[in-house]
């Protein structure tokens, strides 16, 4: 299900400050360079104050894609709770999104590139401040919601099985398939795991000292309680 109207860039106008010419953002945001998640900063800034010269980290990425994919998958009020939920997210941040309908990309771009609805091309400084996310859905695998219910239940058995550490990380192993891979965890291959292990769980996780001791035991939990080979293991044969 596509969002409303208000969640597309159709509305969303651009301005050069040569002409006063105006084009839709659809086109402009084409001409901007996508940044990779995997490349964003390490991880959210604690503090409170936003700062829009600084790319958007990680984290706050995932969650914009994964309260975008909510808002996709429902309507009315519900949806708008979501979006809602999106916008305090970026905030914070100093960044708005907007859904290119044309290619279902989630855009993320600075505020100090707007004025009101208009985004003005003089102000684009850097076009790697600006984050673009694919939406659709490659993997045959189901909706977002589909496959986060069934990682979810999956961190449930690890939970059951072996304790808050492993649960936790199983939790982060759901995030990074879901979110980045639109996958089951239990689908993940050995590039998939050994992306987690050596990029995504030390820079995002914010893994207390027994996650960190854990992680690679958790991982092989994730895949017993799927009753599911371990990657890993197999490629160390």
């Amino acid at each position: 299900m596509s969002e409303e109207t208000e969640e597309s860039t159709d509305g969303i106008e651009t301005e050069t400050a040569e002409t006063g010419g105006s084009t839709d953002v659809a086109d402009a945001t084409d001409a901007v360079d996508a940044t990779d998640a995997a490349d964003v900063t390490d991880a959210a800034d604690s503090s409170d104050d936003a700062d829009s010269s600084l790319p958007l980290p990680e984290p706050v990425v995932d969650e914009a894609e994964r309260l975008t994919r909510l808002a996709r998958e429902t309507a009315g009020d519900e949806a708008a709770t979501y979006r809602e939920a999106r916008a305090d997210t970026l905030d914070g941040h100093g960044y708005t999104a907007r859904v290119r309908d044309e290619d279902e990309t989630l855009v993320l771009y600075p505020d100090a590139w707007l004025d009101g609805d208009t985004v003005r091309m003089e102000r684009v400084d850097d076009t790697d401040r600006a984050v673009e996310v694919p939406l659709s859905a490659a993997t045959g695998e189901g909706t977002w919601t589909d496959i986060e219910a069934h990682n979810a239940d999956i961190v449930d058995r690890v939970a059951d099985a072996y304790g808050k550490p492993h649960a936790a990380n199983a939790r982060a192993f759901a995030d990074f398939m879901g979110n980045h891979y639109l996958m089951r965890m239990d689908a993940a291959t050995a590039d998939h795991c050994r992306e987690f292990l050596e990029e995504y769980f030390p820079r995002n996780a914010w893994a207390s000292a027994a996650q960190q001791d854990a992680v690679d035991t958790s991982l092989e939990y994730v895949f017993a309680v799927a009753e599911a080979d371990y990657p890993l293991a197999e490629s160390a044969e």
